[in-house]
């Protein structure tokens, strides 16, 4: 897991994303804030859509920890008897990093973002597309756009 900055209306924001340890995207979000909310925030909503992860890579971030803190507390309160494994182990998190690229590489024209929603909708976009392109879908003999225009429905 990781995020990086992107630039709305002047000011930076923060796009989380959590890629698996073969590089399939397993979440995205855009957020106003890098603080123990948002990566809690995130963290929640990545665990709902895909399971609970034995462990799980970060930065140094502290509010990245502090989210998968939440997160182990949440599994205690529900009587689990192990936690997630949290590695801030900044070499193990570099496949991520390096993912970041294509999205710098797309939003660097734009340069800002008019506004939050449009930003998440072409972040919204740019990830599909590339989740598409990284064949994480089943394809069932569709093109691309096939795939891509399934999705936006």
């Amino acid at each position: 897991m990781d995020e990086t900055y992107i630039k709305i209306k002047g000011q930076w924001m923060y796009f989380y994303r959590a890629a698996d340890n073969y590089g399939k995207t397993l979440d995205f979000m855009l957020s106003v804030q890098r603080d123990e909310v948002a990566a809690t925030d995130f963290f929640a909503r990545t665990i709902e859509n895909n399971g609970w992860p034995e462990k799980v890579v970060v930065d140094k971030n502290g509010a990245n920890l502090a989210g998968l803190q939440n997160m182990n507390i949440l599994l205690l309160l529900h009587g689990w008897f192990w936690l997630i494994d949290v590695l801030q182990v900044k070499h193990l998190n570099n496949m991520i990093e390096q993912d970041h690229h294509f999205i710098k590489k797309l939003t660097r024209p734009v340069n800002s973002f008019k506004s939050f929603q449009s930003a998440s909708a072409t972040l919204d976009g740019i990830e599909a597309a590339h989740m598409i392109s990284k064949q994480q879908f089943s394809t069932s003999g569709q093109s691309a756009f096939q795939q891509f225009a399934a999705l936006a429905t």
